[in-house]
Order: C-alpha cells, then sequence, then structure tokens
C-alpha cells in the first residue's frame, strides 16, 4: 500500500507568550544522559583495542570484526525493539534496555581471565549482546522528542542528545584511556557498566509522559500540546507480527522517507569511524600513544558536540522565521556533510595538531547535519513512531557493521589509512545527495488504515 503525507504547517505553529517549562528540560537532559552512556559504553571497545588486540594477537581483519559485533545485532534488533516500544511502553522498555546492556558490558571486563579463541569469541558474543540491548534507545529518544517538545523546538532537542555521542568522547575518552593506561583494558568496561546499572534506577524515578509527569504544570501542557507535541510518549498498542509488517510495508513504500533512511546509513559511516577506528588511526598511523590517543580526541568529540547543538539550533531558528520544515531540516544536514568531507584532508598533512585541527572540523561539520532525528520526530506515523524509529536506526546502523570491516580491509590491503578516509568523506557527499535529489519534502507520514 501507498503511504499519504499531510503537511506539517501546523505542527510548526505554537504559542509565543508562555516560557519553556523546566521539566522539558529535564527530560531533554536525561535523554542526554542516556545517550552518552549509549556511545560511551560503544566506545569501550575502541579504546580498548589496541592492548587487547596485542594481548589477543588481532590483526586489523579480526579487530575489524571484532568492532562490528555490535552493530550486527545492533541492526537486527531495531525492528523488534521498535515494536517493544509501541507494544509495551517507552519509559519500562528503555529502562530495561539501559540496565541490561550495562550488564552485558560489565561482564566484558571478565573476558581478560581466558584467553586465545575462547577470549575473541566470548568478546564477540557479549559485544553481539550489548548491540541487542541496546536498539530501542534511539527510537525512544525520538519519540519522547516528539511527545514532549513542539515543532519549532524538536530540532535543538533532537540534536541535543544526538550530540551526546560527542559528549561521551570529550567526558568518558581521557577517563577510559586512563583507566587502561594505569590498570587495563579489562576495568573500562567493568566501570561504564557499573554506572549504566545507577542510571536505568534514576530513568524510572525521573522519566514520565507529559500528560502523567508529576511536576509538569497546565501551563507547558497547553504548550506542548498547541505546539505540535504529541504530549503521549506511547502510540497506540500494536498489534501482532502481520500488523507490524503492514505498517513496514508501507513505510518503505515511501520515496522520502527512504531518502532520509538511507542518508542516515551515509552520515552514521563518520560516526562509526570516529567510534572503532579513529583511536586506532592515531596510534598506528600518527604513532601516539593509547593515552595520547585518548586526549587527542577529545578536540574533535568537542568540536562534534557544538556543531551538533548549533545545528539543532540553526534548524529551530529557521523555521521560527518562517522557512518551510523542509528548509529549516536539509540546510544544517547538507551543509554540515560538505564540511565533513574536511576528513579526507588529513591524508595530505603530517603534523599530528593538523590532522587534530581537520578531524575537529570533520566532526563539527557531521554535528552540524546531524539532525536525522529530528526529521523521524517530523515524519514518523502518531501511531508508530517505535517502528519508524527502529526502522530509520536500522539503516543508520547498518554502517556499524559494514564501516568497520571496509575500513580493516581498506588498512590491511594497503597499509595506511589514506584510502579509509577517502571512503569516509565520500559517504558524507552520498549523504548530501540523498537528503538534495531524493527526500523532497519533509512532512508527517499517515498511515493508511489497514483492511
Amino acid at each position: 500500500m501507498d503511504v499519504t503525507t499531510t503537511t506539517a504547517a501546523a505542527d510548526a505553529a505554537a504559542p509565543s507568550g508562555v516560557k519553556r517549562g523546566r521539566v522539558r528540560l529535564l527530560i531533554a537532559l536525561m535523554l542526554f544522559m542516556a545517550t552518552a552512556i549509549n556511545y560511551a559504553d560503544r566506545a569501550t571497545i575502541s579504546i580498548a583495542g589496541p592492548d587487547m588486540a596485542k594481548e589477543l594477537g588481532l590483526s586489523p581483519i579480526q579487530m575489524g570484526y571484532v568492532f562490528s559485533a555490535f552493530a550486527w545485532s545492533y541492526v537486527l534488533a531495531q525492528i523488534p525493539g521498535g515494536w517493544l516500544l509501541d507494544r509495551f511502553g517507552v519509559k519500562w522498555v528503555y529502562a530495561a534496555s539501559i540496565a541490561v546492556w550495562s550488564g552485558f558490558t560489565l561482564i566484558q571486563g571478565a573476558v581478560g581471565f581466558f584467553t586465545g579463541l575462547t577470549a575473541v569469541i566470548m568478546l564477540f558474543a557479549l559485544r553481539l549482546l550489548v548491540g541487542f540491548s541496546e536498539a530501542p534507545a534511539f527510537p525512544a529518544n525520538a519519540r519522547i522528542v516528539a511527545a514532549w517538545f513542539p515543532a519549532r523546538e524538536r530540532g535543538m532537542a533532537s540534536a541535543f542528545f544526538n550530540s551526546a555521542q560527542y559528549f561521551a568522547t570529550v567526558l568518558f575518552t581521557p577517563l577510559m584511556a586512563w583507566i587502561v593506561h594505569t590498570y587495563s583494558w579489562h576495568h573500562v568496561f567493568t566501570v561504564m557498566g557499573m554506572l549504566g546499572v545507577a542510571f536505568a534506577l534514576l530513568w524510572l524515578k525521573v522519566v514520565y509522559g507529559p500528560e502523567n509527569h508529576p511536576m509538569v504544570g497546565r501551563a507547558e501542557r497547553d504548550y506542548i500540546r498547541q505546539g505540535g507535541g504529541l504530549m503521549v510518549m506511547d502510540g497506540a498498542r500494536s498489534g501482532g507480527a502481520g500488523e507490524a509488517g503492514r505498517t513496514l510495508k508501507q513505510l518503505l513504500s515511501n520515496r522520502m522517507l527512504l531518502g532520509i533512511y538511507f542518508g542516515q546509513y551515509f552520515i552514521t559511516v563518520l560516526t562509526y569511524f570516529f567510534l572503532t577506528w579513529f583511536p586506532v588511526y592515531l596510534v598506528k598511523e600518527r604513532g601516539l600513544s593509547i593515552l595520547q590517543a585518548g586526549f587527542a580526541a577529545v578536540l574533535p568529540a568537542l568540536c562534534g558536540f557544538i556543531g551538533g547543538i548549533l545545528g539543532g539550533f540553526i534548524s529551530d531558528v529557521l523555521l521560527r522565521r518562517g522557512y518551510s520544515l523542509t528548509a529549516a531540516r536539509k540546510i544544517p544536514i547538507v551543509a554540515g556533510m560538505l564540511v565533513s568531507m574536511a576528513i579526507i584532508g588529513c591524508n595530505y598533512v603530517q603534523a599530528d595538531a593538523l590532522v587534530v585541527g581537520l578531524m575537529a572540523l570533520a566532526f563539527f561539520g557531521k554535528g552540524v547535519g546531524a539532525l536525522g532525528w529530528a526529521v523521524v520526530a517530523d515524519t514518523s506515523p502518531k501511531e508508530s513512531g517505535g517502528l519508524s524509529g527502529g526502522l530509520f536506526n536500522t539503516f543508520g546502523n547498518t554502517a556499524g557493521i559494514t564501516t568497520p570491516i571496509i575500513i580493516g580491509y581498506i588498512v590491511q590491503q594497503t597499509g595506511s589509512f589514506n584510502g579509509a578516509l577517502v571512503f569516509v568523506g565520500a559517504n558524507a557527499l552520498a549523504a548530501v545527495f540523498c537528503y538534495l535529489v531524493v527526500v523532497g519534502q519533509i512532512r508527517r507520514v499517515e498511515l493508511k488504515a489497514q483492511p
């Protein structure tokens, strides 16, 4: 069946006389913290990677497969994870997700008690389990933003939680590098796992929907509702696999959504280079120690964080100044991806400071352009936000499977990272093509009634 769409003009309208409520800021902060822990747990493997490879005797290709283990299960679990959110509710599924992925992260510290192939298999399996457990997180983030924020604030809110992936590097990478340097790579997993379990308990205490949150006043509820916020974090409870399959068929038949999905894949290539191979690049190609690499990664990550906040701010300002939703989202995305192609320039400089500077520029651009989750909040059907977000994240995080492996083969065959950086930059250009040529007008999707 085809998908019909409806204009988002009504969503962009919002009353101007009500001040932003503190509760929405608290919810945004909780999403930010959850995402920071999420990405820190993904990045543990890259920080531990050089010492781990040395201890276990792994080749670049083997490391590529270990790096990709998370993404295999993460991608496969996206649609089931989205269905779980629609079926059982965002709050409890998200809390369980945080607790379970943190538990599996913690257990990875025990891999050090084994050696050889047994250790490799255990590590691969645990990374698979972490990926499976993290699957509901980002679809839930998009659903919460759609519920809590009017359209003209949605870009900033989405950019804020998405920018936590860079903040995670700023905050946690030096800490994890210090742990590896001072103790061993095994303890990185233990510390991060314990932190996540504690946060899951805090989540249950703080997060509710805007209609039943005990701290939300009437004025704030009216502001959210009149500005296009969905008000409830959970849609209509989804049915069985047959109904979900029919919904997915409608979503995949929409050209706008397909352009957004493929665009996210190309954008996420840059993310997974940073999460997996970047510290190895600094150590192997540029001769830094793991401790130096951990601190060198801070500037690009900080620039990515600033770019992420700026991209959301620019998008919302454009929307408030009368630009269409389509223009307000596409301008930062396209401009940011073009800037991120600066990563290729690292092949033509020798000084470490220039390399870090170009990486910082590239990740600033990537941060500005990382508005995909705002677009998901703008376009997802009101009754199937979980499935829509899960499908979007399935496409995007397929890059987590392909990127580490492709780069591993490039490095193995060429003996350098030059081709890998060109590969990453070319994907940024492909994302620009998707948004300029394929996506068209951005608007909320309305599903046709199921027979």
